[in-house]
Protein backbone atom coordinates (compact mmCIF):
# COMPACT_ATOMS: atom_id res chain seq x y z
CA UNK A 1 0.00 0.00 0.00
CA UNK A 2 1.43 3.84 -0.54
CA UNK A 3 1.71 5.57 2.24
CA UNK A 4 0.37 8.72 2.63
CA UNK A 5 3.18 11.10 1.80
CA UNK A 6 3.37 9.05 -1.24
CA UNK A 7 -0.02 9.87 -2.18
CA UNK A 8 0.29 13.75 -1.11
CA UNK A 9 3.01 14.01 -3.40
CA UNK A 10 0.53 13.54 -6.68
CA UNK A 11 -0.96 16.76 -5.94
CA UNK A 12 -0.36 19.47 -8.56
CA UNK A 13 -2.04 22.36 -7.61
CA UNK A 14 -5.63 21.66 -8.56
CA UNK A 15 -5.52 18.43 -10.29
CA UNK A 16 -3.09 15.23 -9.31
CA UNK A 17 -0.31 14.35 -12.00
CA UNK A 18 2.24 11.80 -11.65
CA UNK A 19 4.66 9.28 -13.96
CA UNK A 20 2.02 6.41 -15.10
CA UNK A 21 4.21 4.55 -17.29
CA UNK A 22 7.92 3.82 -17.20
CA UNK A 23 10.16 5.46 -20.86
CA UNK A 24 12.40 8.09 -19.63
CA UNK A 25 15.21 7.31 -17.73
CA UNK A 26 14.68 9.00 -13.89
CA UNK A 27 11.62 8.87 -13.60
CA UNK A 28 9.65 6.43 -11.91
CA UNK A 29 5.34 5.23 -11.63
CA UNK A 30 4.26 7.37 -8.76
CA UNK A 31 0.84 7.34 -10.75
CA UNK A 32 -0.16 4.06 -9.93
CA UNK A 33 -3.34 1.66 -10.38
CA UNK A 34 -3.74 1.52 -7.05
CA UNK A 35 -3.05 5.16 -6.80
CA UNK A 36 -5.97 6.35 -9.06
CA UNK A 37 -8.29 3.75 -7.06
CA UNK A 38 -8.27 4.85 -3.77
CA UNK A 39 -7.89 8.44 -4.95
CA UNK A 40 -11.47 7.86 -6.79
CA UNK A 41 -12.32 6.57 -3.42
CA UNK A 42 -11.42 9.87 -2.37
CA UNK A 43 -13.89 11.79 -4.70
CA UNK A 44 -16.41 9.42 -3.97
CA UNK A 45 -16.02 10.50 -0.28
CA UNK A 46 -15.70 14.02 -1.39
CA UNK A 47 -18.72 14.41 -2.89
CA UNK A 48 -20.54 12.78 -0.59
CA UNK A 49 -19.85 15.25 1.77
CA UNK A 50 -20.58 18.42 -0.86
CA UNK A 51 -23.63 17.13 -2.08
CA UNK A 52 -25.35 15.23 0.80
CA UNK A 53 -25.81 12.24 -1.35
CA UNK A 54 -25.11 8.73 -0.42
CA UNK A 55 -22.93 7.12 -2.78
CA UNK A 56 -25.55 4.79 -4.40
CA UNK A 57 -26.96 7.82 -5.48
CA UNK A 58 -23.99 9.75 -6.70
CA UNK A 59 -23.81 9.99 -10.71
CA UNK A 60 -20.02 10.75 -12.09
CA UNK A 61 -18.52 10.48 -15.45
CA UNK A 62 -14.91 9.06 -16.53
CA UNK A 63 -13.21 10.46 -19.66
CA UNK A 64 -9.65 10.53 -20.69
CA UNK A 65 -7.32 12.35 -23.29
CA UNK A 66 -5.33 9.90 -25.65
CA UNK A 67 -2.42 9.28 -23.50
CA UNK A 68 -1.36 5.91 -23.52
CA UNK A 69 -2.30 4.66 -19.95
CA UNK A 70 -5.82 6.13 -20.19
CA UNK A 71 -7.47 3.02 -20.07
CA UNK A 72 -5.72 1.35 -17.19
CA UNK A 73 -6.27 4.47 -14.85
CA UNK A 74 -9.74 4.66 -16.27
CA UNK A 75 -10.54 1.05 -15.20
CA UNK A 76 -8.93 1.73 -11.86
CA UNK A 77 -11.10 4.14 -11.27
CA UNK A 78 -14.08 2.81 -12.36
CA UNK A 79 -13.26 -0.18 -10.21
CA UNK A 80 -13.47 1.86 -7.38
CA UNK A 81 -16.86 3.84 -8.22
CA UNK A 82 -18.68 0.49 -8.79
CA UNK A 83 -17.33 -0.75 -5.82
CA UNK A 84 -19.04 1.87 -4.19
CA UNK A 85 -22.30 1.51 -5.86
CA UNK A 86 -22.10 4.97 -7.74
CA UNK A 87 -23.79 5.15 -10.81
CA UNK A 88 -20.94 5.42 -12.88
CA UNK A 89 -20.39 6.26 -17.00
CA UNK A 90 -17.86 5.93 -19.03
CA UNK A 91 -17.43 8.89 -21.75
CA UNK A 92 -14.44 7.00 -23.48
CA UNK A 93 -12.01 9.89 -25.18
CA UNK A 94 -13.08 12.87 -24.00
CA UNK A 95 -12.00 16.86 -23.27
CA UNK A 96 -11.49 18.24 -19.85
CA UNK A 97 -13.93 21.11 -20.62
CA UNK A 98 -16.59 18.13 -21.98
CA UNK A 99 -16.40 16.97 -18.56
CA UNK A 100 -17.62 19.65 -16.89
CA UNK A 101 -20.45 20.05 -19.30
CA UNK A 102 -21.21 16.68 -18.32
CA UNK A 103 -22.20 17.97 -15.17
CA UNK A 104 -24.32 21.20 -17.06
CA UNK A 105 -26.15 19.32 -19.98
CA UNK A 106 -29.75 17.70 -18.58
CA UNK A 107 -29.49 14.24 -20.30
CA UNK A 108 -26.35 13.73 -18.68
CA UNK A 109 -26.49 15.81 -15.17
CA UNK A 110 -23.48 14.26 -13.41
CA UNK A 111 -22.44 15.29 -9.75
CA UNK A 112 -18.97 14.63 -10.51
CA UNK A 113 -16.67 13.91 -13.14
CA UNK A 114 -13.54 12.95 -13.61
CA UNK A 115 -11.10 13.51 -16.82
CA UNK A 116 -7.84 11.54 -16.67
CA UNK A 117 -5.19 13.63 -18.63
CA UNK A 118 -1.73 15.43 -17.94
CA UNK A 119 -2.58 18.13 -20.24
CA UNK A 120 0.79 18.85 -22.12
CA UNK A 121 3.22 16.82 -20.47
CA UNK A 122 5.27 14.22 -22.15
CA UNK A 123 3.83 10.72 -22.83
CA UNK A 124 4.69 9.02 -19.66
CA UNK A 125 2.86 11.31 -17.61
CA UNK A 126 -0.87 10.98 -16.59
CA UNK A 127 -3.01 12.81 -13.98
CA UNK A 128 -6.57 13.47 -13.14
CA UNK A 129 -8.77 16.59 -13.01
CA UNK A 130 -12.22 16.50 -10.61
CA UNK A 131 -15.46 18.51 -11.81
CA UNK A 132 -18.52 19.16 -9.95
CA UNK A 133 -21.58 21.23 -10.39
CA UNK A 134 -19.72 24.12 -9.08
CA UNK A 135 -16.19 23.62 -11.85
CA UNK A 136 -13.17 22.55 -11.40
CA UNK A 137 -11.77 21.04 -8.02
CA UNK A 138 -9.37 23.50 -6.04
CA UNK A 139 -5.86 23.36 -4.42
CA UNK A 140 -7.71 23.04 -0.90
CA UNK A 141 -10.19 20.00 -2.75
CA UNK A 142 -7.77 18.37 -3.62
CA UNK A 143 -5.62 18.00 -0.78
CA UNK A 144 -8.99 16.86 1.15
CA UNK A 145 -9.31 14.53 -1.78
CA UNK A 146 -6.15 12.65 -1.14
CA UNK A 147 -6.30 12.72 2.57
CA UNK A 148 -9.27 10.73 1.92
CA UNK A 149 -8.14 8.69 -0.38
CA UNK A 150 -4.97 8.02 2.14
CA UNK A 151 -7.85 6.66 4.58
CA UNK A 152 -8.95 4.20 1.65
CA UNK A 153 -8.11 0.68 0.81
CA UNK A 154 -8.15 -0.76 -3.18
CA UNK A 155 -11.64 -1.84 -4.27
CA UNK A 156 -12.55 -4.00 -6.74
CA UNK A 157 -15.85 -3.48 -7.83
CA UNK A 158 -17.11 -4.70 -11.83
CA UNK A 159 -16.33 -1.59 -14.25
CA UNK A 160 -19.21 -3.94 -16.64
CA UNK A 161 -21.82 -2.01 -14.41
CA UNK A 162 -20.62 1.36 -15.94
CA UNK A 163 -22.89 2.80 -18.27
CA UNK A 164 -21.72 4.43 -21.68
CA UNK A 165 -22.15 8.03 -23.19
CA UNK A 166 -20.85 9.75 -26.37
CA UNK A 167 -20.12 13.12 -24.61
CA UNK A 168 -17.83 13.95 -27.62
CA UNK A 169 -20.94 14.02 -29.73
CA UNK A 170 -23.15 15.82 -27.38
CA UNK A 171 -20.86 18.28 -26.28
CA UNK A 172 -19.87 19.03 -30.55
CA UNK A 173 -23.63 19.46 -30.69
CA UNK A 174 -23.72 22.06 -27.98
CA UNK A 175 -20.73 23.84 -30.07
CA UNK A 176 -21.94 23.53 -33.04
CA UNK A 177 -25.78 25.12 -32.03
CA UNK A 178 -23.23 28.18 -30.80
CA UNK A 179 -22.43 28.89 -33.94
CA UNK A 180 -25.66 28.32 -35.72
CA UNK A 181 -27.41 30.73 -33.24
CA UNK A 182 -24.47 33.25 -33.57
CA UNK A 183 -24.40 33.54 -37.63
CA UNK A 184 -28.14 32.51 -37.72
CA UNK A 185 -27.46 31.16 -41.45
CA UNK A 186 -29.08 27.94 -42.21
CA UNK A 187 -27.75 24.44 -40.92
CA UNK A 188 -24.12 24.99 -42.42
CA UNK A 189 -23.06 28.42 -41.78
CA UNK A 190 -19.94 28.08 -42.81
CA UNK A 191 -19.94 27.01 -46.26
CA UNK A 192 -17.20 28.63 -48.17
CA UNK A 193 -14.97 29.07 -44.80
CA UNK A 194 -11.67 26.67 -44.91
CA UNK A 195 -10.47 26.22 -41.56
CA UNK A 196 -7.92 23.48 -40.19
CA UNK A 197 -7.24 22.01 -37.09
CA UNK A 198 -4.00 20.70 -35.50
CA UNK A 199 -4.72 18.19 -32.95
CA UNK A 200 -1.35 17.45 -31.76
CA UNK A 201 -2.65 13.57 -31.62
CA UNK A 202 -4.47 14.33 -28.25
CA UNK A 203 -8.51 14.97 -28.20
CA UNK A 204 -9.05 17.61 -30.19
CA UNK A 205 -9.76 16.22 -33.42
CA UNK A 206 -13.62 16.03 -32.80
CA UNK A 207 -13.55 20.27 -33.50
CA UNK A 208 -12.76 19.19 -37.50
CA UNK A 209 -14.71 16.55 -37.71
CA UNK A 210 -17.76 16.73 -35.30
CA UNK A 211 -18.09 20.58 -35.38
CA UNK A 212 -16.63 22.59 -38.32
CA UNK A 213 -17.16 19.65 -41.12
CA UNK A 214 -21.17 19.32 -40.40
CA UNK A 215 -21.60 22.80 -40.57
CA UNK A 216 -20.14 23.12 -44.14
CA UNK A 217 -16.69 24.33 -43.55
CA UNK A 218 -13.54 22.84 -45.79
CA UNK A 219 -11.20 21.36 -43.57
CA UNK A 220 -9.21 19.85 -46.11
CA UNK A 221 -5.38 20.49 -44.66
CA UNK A 222 -5.79 19.19 -41.09
CA UNK A 223 -3.96 17.30 -38.92
CA UNK A 224 -2.61 15.29 -36.56
CA UNK A 225 -6.54 14.50 -35.71
CA UNK A 226 -5.73 10.56 -34.97
CA UNK A 227 -5.53 10.35 -31.24
CA UNK A 228 -2.12 8.45 -30.53
CA UNK A 229 -0.75 9.13 -27.02
CA UNK A 230 3.03 8.91 -28.20
CA UNK A 231 2.53 12.11 -29.41
CA UNK A 232 4.24 11.65 -32.75
CA UNK A 233 4.75 14.54 -34.94
CA UNK A 234 4.61 17.50 -32.64
CA UNK A 235 4.12 18.12 -28.22
CA UNK A 236 0.14 19.24 -28.27
CA UNK A 237 0.90 22.49 -26.57
CA UNK A 238 0.11 25.72 -28.19
CA UNK A 239 3.13 27.41 -26.09
CA UNK A 240 5.45 25.07 -27.87
CA UNK A 241 7.34 26.68 -30.94
CA UNK A 242 7.35 23.02 -32.73
CA UNK A 243 3.79 23.24 -33.00
CA UNK A 244 3.21 26.53 -33.88
CA UNK A 245 5.54 25.76 -36.93
CA UNK A 246 3.57 22.96 -37.83
CA UNK A 247 -0.05 24.92 -37.77
CA UNK A 248 1.48 28.07 -39.29
CA UNK A 249 3.04 25.44 -42.71
CA UNK A 250 -0.57 23.68 -43.19
CA UNK A 251 -2.75 27.33 -43.18
CA UNK A 252 -0.36 28.57 -45.44
CA UNK A 253 0.04 25.30 -47.56
CA UNK A 254 -3.72 24.60 -47.67
CA UNK A 255 -4.40 28.46 -48.18
CA UNK A 256 -7.16 28.14 -45.34
CA UNK A 257 -8.92 31.22 -43.79
CA UNK A 258 -7.88 30.09 -40.00
CA UNK A 259 -5.31 27.30 -38.74
CA UNK A 260 -6.78 26.44 -34.66
CA UNK A 261 -4.28 24.51 -32.25
CA UNK A 262 -5.24 22.61 -29.63
CA UNK A 263 -3.73 20.82 -26.99
CA UNK A 264 -3.63 17.08 -25.64
CA UNK A 265 -7.40 17.83 -23.67
CA UNK A 266 -8.81 20.74 -25.24
CA UNK A 267 -8.50 23.10 -22.23
CA UNK A 268 -5.77 25.49 -24.49
CA UNK A 269 -5.94 26.52 -28.04
CA UNK A 270 -4.25 29.01 -30.16
CA UNK A 271 -4.67 30.54 -34.01
CA UNK A 272 -2.97 30.93 -37.20
CA UNK A 273 -3.98 33.47 -39.73
CA UNK A 274 -4.07 33.14 -43.64
CA UNK A 275 -0.72 34.84 -43.75
CA UNK A 276 1.03 32.72 -41.01
CA UNK A 277 0.70 35.28 -38.51
CA UNK A 278 0.24 33.80 -34.71
CA UNK A 279 -2.67 34.42 -32.56
CA UNK A 280 -1.31 33.36 -29.05
CA UNK A 281 -0.17 34.86 -26.26
CA UNK A 282 -1.21 38.68 -26.34
CA UNK A 283 -2.18 38.74 -29.68
CA UNK A 284 -4.52 35.83 -28.50
CA UNK A 285 -5.91 37.77 -25.61
CA UNK A 286 -6.21 41.24 -28.12
CA UNK A 287 -8.07 39.42 -30.25
CA UNK A 288 -10.73 37.11 -27.82
CA UNK A 289 -11.09 41.04 -25.94
CA UNK A 290 -11.82 42.57 -29.90
CA UNK A 291 -14.62 40.29 -29.77
CA UNK A 292 -16.02 40.29 -26.33
CA UNK A 293 -16.22 44.06 -26.18
CA UNK A 294 -19.22 45.10 -28.44
CA UNK A 295 -21.35 43.11 -25.64
CA UNK A 296 -19.12 43.98 -22.92
CA UNK A 297 -18.11 47.93 -23.53
CA UNK A 298 -15.76 48.91 -20.40
CA UNK A 299 -15.57 45.69 -18.66
CA UNK A 300 -12.48 44.19 -17.20
CA UNK A 301 -10.02 41.80 -18.41
CA UNK A 302 -8.47 39.57 -16.24
CA UNK A 303 -4.84 38.51 -17.09
CA UNK A 304 -1.77 36.87 -15.87
CA UNK A 305 0.86 38.60 -14.72
CA UNK A 306 3.65 38.92 -17.86
CA UNK A 307 1.45 40.48 -20.56
CA UNK A 308 2.86 43.59 -22.07
CA UNK A 309 2.12 46.72 -21.98
CA UNK A 310 1.44 47.12 -25.57
CA UNK A 311 -1.66 44.75 -24.81
CA UNK A 312 -2.45 47.25 -21.99
CA UNK A 313 -2.40 50.08 -24.28
CA UNK A 314 -4.45 48.08 -26.84
CA UNK A 315 -7.35 46.86 -24.46
CA UNK A 316 -7.69 50.50 -22.50
CA UNK A 317 -7.10 53.05 -25.48
CA UNK A 318 -8.26 50.98 -28.22
CA UNK A 319 -10.90 48.77 -27.07
CA UNK A 320 -11.74 51.20 -23.97
CA UNK A 321 -11.44 48.21 -21.64
CA UNK A 322 -9.49 47.85 -18.47
CA UNK A 323 -6.92 45.46 -18.14
CA UNK A 324 -6.21 43.44 -14.55
CA UNK A 325 -3.04 41.82 -14.22
CA UNK A 326 -3.31 39.08 -11.73
CA UNK A 327 -1.24 35.51 -10.55
CA UNK A 328 0.03 32.83 -13.15
CA UNK A 329 -1.97 29.79 -12.75
CA UNK A 330 -5.72 29.46 -14.70
CA UNK A 331 -7.34 29.11 -12.02
CA UNK A 332 -6.04 32.05 -10.14
CA UNK A 333 -7.37 34.28 -13.36
CA UNK A 334 -10.57 32.05 -13.43
CA UNK A 335 -11.50 32.64 -9.89
CA UNK A 336 -10.39 36.62 -9.78
CA UNK A 337 -12.91 36.76 -12.59
CA UNK A 338 -15.69 35.38 -10.78
CA UNK A 339 -14.69 37.19 -7.81
CA UNK A 340 -15.19 41.19 -9.75
CA UNK A 341 -18.33 39.69 -11.39
CA UNK A 342 -19.66 38.90 -7.59
CA UNK A 343 -18.62 42.25 -6.74
CA UNK A 344 -20.79 44.23 -9.79
CA UNK A 345 -17.88 44.76 -11.60
CA UNK A 346 -18.20 43.44 -15.06
CA UNK A 347 -15.60 40.91 -16.36
CA UNK A 348 -16.19 38.60 -19.74
CA UNK A 349 -12.67 37.05 -19.69
CA UNK A 350 -9.79 35.78 -17.69
CA UNK A 351 -7.17 34.45 -19.67
CA UNK A 352 -3.22 33.07 -19.09
CA UNK A 353 -0.95 33.81 -22.32
CA UNK A 354 -0.44 30.01 -22.08
CA UNK A 355 -3.86 29.91 -23.93
CA UNK A 356 -5.91 29.01 -21.37
CA UNK A 357 -8.84 31.22 -21.68
CA UNK A 358 -12.48 31.25 -19.55
CA UNK A 359 -15.55 33.08 -20.42
CA UNK A 360 -18.26 34.05 -17.92
CA UNK A 361 -20.83 33.62 -20.33
CA UNK A 362 -19.19 29.82 -20.52
CA UNK A 363 -19.64 29.00 -16.80
CA UNK A 364 -15.86 30.12 -16.22
CA UNK A 365 -14.84 27.46 -17.89
CA UNK A 366 -11.49 27.22 -19.31
CA UNK A 367 -12.34 25.64 -22.78
CA UNK A 368 -10.47 25.53 -25.99
CA UNK A 369 -12.64 24.62 -28.16
CA UNK A 370 -15.39 27.79 -27.20
CA UNK A 371 -13.01 30.22 -27.37
CA UNK A 372 -11.91 28.73 -31.07
CA UNK A 373 -16.18 28.87 -31.57
CA UNK A 374 -15.65 32.56 -31.01
CA UNK A 375 -12.88 33.03 -33.39
CA UNK A 376 -14.71 31.04 -35.85
CA UNK A 377 -17.88 33.05 -35.80
CA UNK A 378 -16.07 36.23 -35.64
CA UNK A 379 -14.07 34.87 -38.76
CA UNK A 380 -17.23 34.27 -40.16
CA UNK A 381 -18.42 37.46 -39.95
CA UNK A 382 -15.68 39.16 -41.15
CA UNK A 383 -15.65 37.25 -44.34
CA UNK A 384 -19.09 38.16 -44.87
CA UNK A 385 -18.36 41.68 -44.21
CA UNK A 386 -15.60 41.27 -46.61
CA UNK A 387 -13.13 41.94 -43.97
CA UNK A 388 -10.30 40.35 -42.21
CA UNK A 389 -10.28 38.55 -38.96
CA UNK A 390 -6.69 39.81 -38.74
CA UNK A 391 -8.31 43.81 -38.79
CA UNK A 392 -9.65 43.52 -34.87
CA UNK A 393 -6.23 43.56 -33.72
CA UNK A 394 -4.28 45.50 -36.63
CA UNK A 395 -3.53 48.31 -33.97
CA UNK A 396 -2.05 46.02 -31.41
CA UNK A 397 1.89 46.89 -30.95
CA UNK A 398 4.54 44.28 -30.37
CA UNK A 399 7.71 44.45 -27.72
CA UNK A 400 10.52 44.68 -30.11
CA UNK A 401 12.35 42.46 -27.78
CA UNK A 402 10.93 40.02 -24.91
CA UNK A 403 12.47 37.51 -23.23
CA UNK A 404 12.03 34.86 -20.26
CA UNK A 405 14.88 33.54 -17.96
CA UNK A 406 14.17 31.09 -15.57
CA UNK A 407 16.71 31.16 -12.68
CA UNK A 408 17.24 28.09 -10.59
CA UNK A 409 16.74 28.16 -6.21
CA UNK A 410 18.92 25.43 -5.79
CA UNK A 411 17.65 24.06 -2.73
CA UNK A 412 15.73 20.94 -2.14
CA UNK A 413 13.92 22.29 1.04
CA UNK A 414 12.57 25.62 1.83
CA UNK A 415 13.24 26.86 -1.63
CA UNK A 416 10.13 28.94 -1.62
CA UNK A 417 10.99 30.75 1.54
CA UNK A 418 14.14 32.03 0.38
CA UNK A 419 12.30 33.06 -2.98
CA UNK A 420 10.71 34.89 -0.95
CA UNK A 421 13.26 36.77 0.82
CA UNK A 422 14.77 37.52 -3.11
CA UNK A 423 11.86 39.03 -3.77
CA UNK A 424 11.59 41.33 -0.87
CA UNK A 425 15.35 42.44 -1.12
CA UNK A 426 14.58 43.26 -5.05
CA UNK A 427 12.37 45.19 -4.27
CA UNK A 428 13.69 47.13 -1.12
CA UNK A 429 17.08 47.76 -3.56
CA UNK A 430 15.20 48.68 -6.89
CA UNK A 431 13.45 50.97 -4.47
CA UNK A 432 16.88 52.26 -2.72
CA UNK A 433 18.13 52.67 -6.14
CA UNK A 434 14.93 55.41 -7.11
CA UNK A 435 13.38 52.07 -9.77
CA UNK A 436 9.92 52.70 -10.37
CA UNK A 437 7.93 49.41 -9.21
CA UNK A 438 4.13 48.86 -10.69
CA UNK A 439 1.72 48.50 -8.06
CA UNK A 440 -0.66 46.95 -7.12
CA UNK A 441 1.42 43.61 -7.47
CA UNK A 442 -0.45 40.43 -7.64
CA UNK A 443 2.93 38.45 -8.07
CA UNK A 444 6.69 38.97 -8.00
CA UNK A 445 7.93 42.33 -8.32
CA UNK A 446 7.01 44.41 -11.64
CA UNK A 447 9.87 46.85 -12.39
CA UNK A 448 9.61 49.81 -14.76
CA UNK A 449 12.34 51.41 -17.04
CA UNK A 450 12.40 53.78 -20.17
CA UNK A 451 10.42 51.87 -22.92
CA UNK A 452 10.31 48.38 -21.10
CA UNK A 453 9.66 46.32 -17.78
CA UNK A 454 11.28 43.42 -15.95
CA UNK A 455 8.84 40.98 -13.76
CA UNK A 456 10.48 38.67 -11.35
CA UNK A 457 8.53 35.98 -9.71
CA UNK A 458 8.16 32.51 -8.23
CA UNK A 459 7.46 29.47 -9.56
CA UNK A 460 3.88 28.16 -8.33
CA UNK A 461 5.37 24.87 -7.98
CA UNK A 462 9.07 24.33 -8.25
CA UNK A 463 12.17 26.07 -7.61
CA UNK A 464 12.45 28.29 -10.08
CA UNK A 465 12.05 32.26 -10.22
CA UNK A 466 10.74 33.31 -13.85
CA UNK A 467 12.53 36.57 -14.77
CA UNK A 468 10.13 38.01 -18.21
CA UNK A 469 12.09 41.48 -19.71
CA UNK A 470 10.66 43.50 -22.69
CA UNK A 471 11.42 46.43 -24.27
CA UNK A 472 9.62 48.55 -26.73
CA UNK A 473 12.62 49.45 -28.75
CA UNK A 474 15.51 46.73 -30.36
CA UNK A 475 18.93 46.81 -27.66
CA UNK A 476 17.00 47.88 -24.62
CA UNK A 477 16.61 44.05 -23.29
CA UNK A 478 20.22 44.25 -22.59
CA UNK A 479 20.28 47.07 -19.90
CA UNK A 480 17.55 46.25 -18.39
CA UNK A 481 18.87 42.53 -18.03
CA UNK A 482 22.12 43.92 -16.63
CA UNK A 483 20.05 46.19 -13.70
CA UNK A 484 18.50 43.24 -12.53
CA UNK A 485 21.03 41.19 -12.45
CA UNK A 486 22.94 43.64 -10.10
CA UNK A 487 19.93 43.72 -8.10
CA UNK A 488 20.48 40.23 -7.48
CA UNK A 489 24.03 40.32 -6.72
CA UNK A 490 25.19 37.79 -3.25
CA UNK A 491 22.12 35.32 -3.36
CA UNK A 492 24.43 32.47 -3.77
CA UNK A 493 21.48 30.28 -4.45
CA UNK A 494 20.41 31.16 -7.97
CA UNK A 495 21.84 29.54 -10.70
CA UNK A 496 21.32 29.90 -14.54
CA UNK A 497 18.75 31.94 -16.67
CA UNK A 498 20.35 35.53 -15.83
CA UNK A 499 23.56 34.78 -14.62
CA UNK A 500 24.78 32.05 -17.34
Amino acid sequence: MMEKAELMKLQNGSDVRGVAVEGIEGEHVNLTEEAANRIATGFVRFLEKKTGKDADKLKIMVGHDSRITADKIKTAVLEAFTAEGVQAVDSGLSSTPAMFMSTVFEDTDMDGAVMITASHLPFNRNGLKFFTKDGGAEKADITAILEMAADSGVQKGDVLRAGKFDLIERYSAHLRDKIQTALKDGDRPLEGMHIIVDAGNGAGGFFANKVLSPLGADIEGSQFLEPDGMFPNHIPNPENKEAMEAIQKAVLSSGADLGLIFDTDVDRMSAVLPDGEEVNRNALIAMMAAVLAPDYPGSTIITDSVTSDELTEFLTQELKLKHHRFKRGYKNVINECIRLNKEGEVSPLAIETSGHGALSENYYLDDGAYLAVKLVIAAAKAKKNNSQLSSLIDKLKSPAEAREFRIKIMLEDGFKEYGSDVLDKFRERAKEQGIAIAEPSYEGVRLKFDGGWALLRLSLHDPVMPLNIESSRAGGLEPIAAKVKELLAGFDKLSGGIFE
